[in-house]
C-alpha cells in the first residue's frame, strides 16, 4: 500500500513513520513543509493518506484555527484532483469536543476532508487522540511532559497547575493510526493513562533523582512508567552521555556496578567481539538497552531514524561507562582495538523471540537517499 504521511517530520509524524517502517510493508511517502506543494502529485496514485500535519500553536488564535483549516483544504483539493477512491486517516483530537481555536480548526478540516473522500467512494477514518507525550516532543509546544522533562534536566521548576489528564504515548497513537488503515469503523478513540499533572511531575522527579548522574534505573514496573522514563531520558541524549561508572578498587582489582535497577523485569547478557567486527545495526520501539564495555576498545554509534547525523562514543574497558540506547535510534558497537572486545548488555525486559522489538537498519546506510 502506498501511504502519504503528512506532517512526517513532526512529533507524531516521526513516531508514526517509525512504527510504519518497523511493523508494516507499506510504501511510505513522507510529506513535510519542504514538499507540501507537491501534495497533489503524490496523492494522485496513493492508496491511503495519513493526515497528521497541523498547527498546535501560533502567535494568534486565528492563525491556529485557520492554519488547520487551510491544511485540511489542501488535502481535500488533492483528493478531488485524484478523483479516485482513497482511504484517509486523520489524527483528530478530543479538543473538537470543546469550543477553542484548535478544536474548531481541526473539526472544520476533518469535515472538508471527509466530504471530499466520500465523494469519490473512499473511506474516511478519524482517530480522535487525547493528550500525547513521548520521545523527542518539543518543550512548550507538543506536550507539557516534554516541558517538564526539559525543566528538570535544566535544574528548573516549571509552573504546575494540577488537574486530571489523559495521556497517550505517541507510539500507541501511531498504532491506532496504523489500525485505521484497515478498520471498517468510521472512528477510533484510543484510551490513554488517566493521571494528574502533579503526579507526572513527581514521577519525572523520581526518575531524575535515580537516573542522573549515576545511571541507576528507576522502578519500571508498569507500561506508563516505562513510556514516561523513555520520554525523560530522550531529553538527556546525547549531551548527558555516556554515564560514568564508578569502580570500587582495592589490592585485588576493581568492582564496577554496570546496572542498578529498582523494579520491573531485567536481563543481562555479554558478548565477545573480534577486532574490526560490528554488532547491532538495529533499533527498538520501546526497549531500554544499556551497553557497557568491560574489556577492550569500542566505538558505539547511533543515528536517529530518518536523520543523517551519526553520533559516536569511543569507549574503553579501562574507564568504564554506560550508554543507554534511545528508542527509535539505530545503534551498533564496533571493536576498534586489536584484542577481543567484551561487552555487557542489559535490557529492561526479558528477551522474547516472538516479540523481540528489534528491527534491522544500518547506522551508516550505503544508500544515502534513504536518509532524506
Amino acid at each position: 500500500m502506498k501511504v502519504i504521511l503528512t506532517g512526517a517530520n513532526g512529533f507524531l509524524g516521526w513516531h508514526t513513520r517509525l512504527r510504519l517502517t518497523a511493523l508494516t510493508q507499506h510504501e511510505i511517502r513522507p510529506v513535510t513543509r519542504h514538499n507540501w506543494s507537491d501534495l497533489a502529485n503524490l496523492v494522485a496514485d496513493a492508496d491511503a493518506i495519513v493526515h497528521l500535519a497541523g498547527v498546535n500553536r501560533a502567535e494568534t488564535d486565528d492563525e491556529v484555527e485557520q492554519g488547520n483549516i487551510l491544511l485540511g483544504r489542501d488535502i481535500a483539493v488533492a483528493i478531488n484532483r485524484a478523483a479516485r477512491s482513497i482511504r484517509v486517516v486523520m489524527a483528530g483530537t478530543i479538543q473538537v469536543e470543546r469550543d477553542n481555536p484548535y478544536g474548531r480548526g481541526k473539526l472544520a478540516a476533518q469535515r472538508e476532508i471527509a466530504q471530499a473522500t466520500m465523494a469519490h467512494g473512499g473511506r474516511f477514518v478519524e482517530v480522535r487522540l487525547p493528550n500525547l507525550y513521548g520521545e523527542h516532543g518539543i518543550p512548550n509546544y507538543n506536550s507539557f511532559v516534554a516541558t517538564f522533562a526539559k525543566a528538570l534536566i535544566d535544574g528548573k521548576t516549571p509552573q504546575v497547575t494540577d488537574n486530571d489528564v489523559e495521556l497517550l504515548h505517541a507510539q500507541d497513537a501511531a498504532q491506532s493510526l496504523i489500525d485505521a488503515l484497515e478498520t471498517r469503523a468510521e472512528a477510533i478513540r484510543p484510551i490513554g493513562e488517566t493521571t494528574r499533572v502533579i503526579a507526572v511531575w513527581e514521577l519525572l522527579q523520581e526518575f531524575h533523582s535515580s537516573y542522573f548522574p549515576d545511571g541507576e534505573i528507576p522502578d519500571l514496573s508498569s507500561k506508563f512508567r516505562i513510556d514516561l522514563f523513555n520520554t525523560y531520558r530522550a531529553g538527556l541524549f546525547p549531551e548527558r552521555y555516556p554515564i560514568v561508572l564508578k569502580p570500587h578498587s582495592d589490592t585485588r582489582g576493581s568492582f564496577v556496578e554496570t546496572v542498578r535497577c529498582r523494579g520491573g523485569e531485567g536481563q543481562s547478557s555479554f558478548s565477545s567481539t573480534l577486532p574490526g567486527v560490528t554488532r547491532g545495526e538495529h533499533y527498538h520501539l520501546t526497549k531500554i538497552e544499556r551497553f557497557a564495555v568491560i574489556q577492550g576498545e569500542a566505538r558505539i554509534s547511533l543515528r536517529k531514524m530518518f536523520g543523517g547525523r551519526v553520533i559516536d562514543f569511543v569507549v574503553s574497558g579501562r574507564d568504564p561507562v554506560a550508554v543507554d540506547m534511545p528508542v527509535g535510534w539505530v545503534h551498533n558497537i564496533t571493536n576498534i582495538g586489536d584484542k577481543t572486545l567484551l561487552t555487557q548488555f542489559w535490557s529492561h525486559e526479558l528477551f522474547r523471540p516472538e516479540a523481540s522489538d528489534t528491527f534491522p537498519e544500518s547506522v551508516r546506510p550505503a544508500d544515502e537517499e534513504s536518509l532524506k
